[in-house]
Formats: C-alpha cells, structure tokens, sequence
C-alpha cells in the first residue's frame, strides 16, 4: 500500500515538472517574439529620399524643385482680391544652424516629374499635402547654400517653384527633426526672405491667386492656434540641409 502511494506522488510529480517546463518554453517564445505594432509602424513609416544618385542636371546646373505652400484664413462674408490677399499665409520653413526661414524645395530626380518633385519636398520637409498649381511660379538661379562663397558656378542651382494650396497638415514627418515650420501673413514673409528670388516667387505667388481665371480659394484646413507658430524640434547632431 505504501509503495503504491509512493509511485501515485512520483507520477503526480513528473505531470507537475513536465507541465512547468511546457510553460516556461511558451513564456520564453512569447517574450522573444517581436510586437505585432512594432512591425507595421515600421511598415508604414516612410523616409525621405537620400543621394545625389538620380539627380537631374541641366549642363553645369543642378535642378530644384520647391513650392511656397499657402492657405487662406477664414473669413464671413464675400471677399474682394486684396481681402484675399490679406487672406493669405505662407509656410516657411527653418533649418539646422541658420537663422532664416525658407521655401521647401530640393533635388528634381529622374523618377518624377517637376511637380511631384515638388510635392514630395513639401510632404518631406515641411510635413504637408495639398493641390499644387499647374503652372509654375517661374525659375531662378541660385547657388546651395554650402556653395554660396566658391567663385563660377560650383554649386549653381536652376529652381523651379509652384504654388501649393494646403489642404492637409501632418503632425509627423519624415524632417521634422531638422526643418520646423511656421505659418506667417504674406506681407510678413518678405521681411523673412533670405534671398531676392524668393520674394520675386512670393509677387508671382500673389499675382497667380488674383488674376489667374481658373483660381478657386478653397476653406483652410483645420488648424489649431498652436499651428500657426514655428515649430522648433532639436536638431540631429550633424545634419545637414542641402540646397
């Protein structure tokens, strides 16, 4: 009798050992297994382009693509073109280093046309989507701003700006570490403006909005106040923003 309630306590013991054991292997396979959102965060998340690989280029000069993007502020009532223009806010955005504020722009590539180039900057660098003028504001030359003291034309750049109408404003964005933004009246703007071309494509700008016939202003996107003031995110350590 006794032997037999031996064996009956060793068998219970062996059931208790295996049954252990199975539960720590599911623990340890569960702890080791990497987080289902992890993964599609990752999926989903989209970088900006990097390189020079698939850069266009016009004989000596490197081609730009950029827009000024803009919005017009509600208001009651019918408005005439200079209530547009008084209206009417652009976003400029800043870089690592520098004091000044700019338009979002960057390499034209061989992969897309002139306008998506400039859509894509503007989804890049300044975090937004909207609908984007089919005509261009105009070209300049300009130099990058790593070339702006070497003599020729090293570092000569051809851009091409167009107006872009908001219509959606991201809270993330792939360089929102070293570009912040700040939405500021058109008249300000010019004050802001490092460089003459870019006041020349802020007159091109306002001149598109008031006299080209098929302009239809459309209501702003919902914004907070918060908006509408320069957001300053730390800059990387060693970034560097191309012309």
């Amino acid at each position: 009798m006794k032997e037999s309630l031996n064996r009956s306590w060793i068998c219970l013991f062996e059931v208790l050992v295996q049954l252990a054991r199975r539960l720590f292997l599911w623990a340890r396979r569960e702890k080791m297994a990497p987080p289902a959102v992890a993964a599609s965060t990752t999926t989903a998340m989209v970088c900006a382009r990097q390189g020079r690989l698939q850069q266009r280029y016009e004989g000596c000069y490197r081609l730009v693509s950029g827009c000024i993007p803009y919005m017009l502020k509600e208001e009651d009532g019918e408005s005439s073109c200079q209530d547009v223009l008084g209206r009417l806010q652009v976003l400029m955005i800043s870089t690592p280093k520098r004091g000044d504020l700019i338009f979002p722009k960057g390499g034209w590539e061989d992969d897309e046309s002139i306008d998506e180039a400039a859509c894509r900057e503007a989804f890049e660098e300044a975090g937004v989507k909207g609908i984007i003028s089919a005509t261009p504001l105009g070209e300049w030359i300009f130099k990058s701003k790593s070339k702006q003291n070497s003599c020729g034309l090293q570092g000569a750049c051809k851009g091409f700006m167009f107006g872009l109408q908001v219509t959606e404003l991201l809270e993330i964005w792939p360089e929102q570490v070293t570009h912040g933004r700040r939405w500021v009246p058109v008249d300000e703007a010019y004050g802001l403006c490092r460089y003459d071309w870019m006041r020349e494509a802020l007159d091109k700008l306002k001149e598109q909005l008031l006299f080209e016939s098929n302009f239809r202003p459309l209501p702003s996107p919902e914004m907070d106040s918060s908006s509408l003031y320069m957001v300053m995110p730390a800059a990387a350590e060693g970034t560097v923003a191309l012309c």
